[in-house]
């Protein structure tokens, strides 16, 4: 997909704001009482995607937790410590890259991991176009990391929804041991 494409897509994607309000005129419609909207009774929602919401929290500051997950240096320090690495399992030999800019590219695990920085708040969120070397091209999911200071600890709140449902579980997994622990340890 060419980047001017990709862009076009995520301009003409719905705001938070807009699902919102559309929530709220459907449901006062509802209220009003139903009136046929629909020539057919496929609705046209789709049911194949699944969501992960994970919350962790690391014994650092925020700022600390955001440049290990945006510095490709830092980044590469914790995938040597991730459960894919240490089990053998065989990554490309693409090197990790992660760009801090918005629109900009990253591609981890050895290629394994690929997508683009949607978002990027400073020491508070990062949302990314996120997705694996084996789903079908074309195919990314949203991955959403949002950081909250708690004293002298950072709460890390993820969310990862648009993925293909068939992959939830090792997804789920995946990030545990991949991400969490792995970056609790590099965080020490």
């Amino acid at each position: 997909m060419s980047e001017r494409k990709y862009q076009g897509l995520l301009a003409a994607a719905p705001t938070r704001r807009q699902l919102i309000i559309g929530a709220a005129a459907a449901l006062g419609g509802t209220a009003l009482g139903s009136v046929p909207a629909w020539a057919s009774d496929d609705p046209g929602i789709s049911h194949t995607c699944a969501a992960i919401h994970q919350e962790v929290v690391f014994k650092t500051g925020p700022k600390r937790v955001y440049e290990a997950l945006l510095d490709a240096k830092q980044f590469s320090k914790v995938i040597a410590l991730s459960a894919a690495v240490k089990s053998g399992t065989k990554l490309g030999d693409k090197p990790t890259q992660i760009s801090r800019e918005s629109g900009g590219a990253f591609t981890l695990y050895g290629g394994y991991i690929t997508g683009r920085q949607i978002e990027l708040v400073p020491n508070q969120r990062i949302v990314q176009a996120w997705r694996t070397a084996s789903w079908d091209a074309g195919i990314y999911s949203i991955a959403r990391f949002e950081l909250t200071e708690q004293g002298s600890d950072t709460k890390l709140v993820f969310d990862h929804t648009g993925f293909p449902e068939s992959q939830a579980e090792h997804l789920a997994m995946g990030w545990k041991i991949n991400y969490w622990e792995p970056l609790a340890k590099y965080l020490g």
